[in-house]
């Protein structure tokens, strides 16, 4: 899709000088591109931190307690 956008020059400067690219077209493409992949991780984000999104790790508790007394078994073989 095809927009015309109206931008002060300062600000196209600055988005070509973040972007890295010399012409202004593909600078403002690139730096939108990449602000709404920003507002797609924060919305993200803020699903996990609300409580909305969660990770169940199964059986991740029981292992690392597993881990922990192997750890500690192996301790003492040393020790003697």
């Amino acid at each position: 899709m095809k927009i015309t956008v109206e931008l002060p020059e300062p600000d196209v400067r600055e988005i070509c000088e973040i972007t890295g690219e010399r012409k202004k077209g593909p600078a403002v493409r690139k730096f939108l591109v990449g602000a709404l992949q920003m507002k797609r991780r924060e919305r993200i984000v803020q699903k996990f931190l609300s409580g909305e999104w969660g990770v169940e790790l199964k059986g991740y508790e029981e292992a690392r307690a597993a881990e922990r007394k192997a750890s500690e078994r192996d301790a003492q073989s040393w020790k003697r």
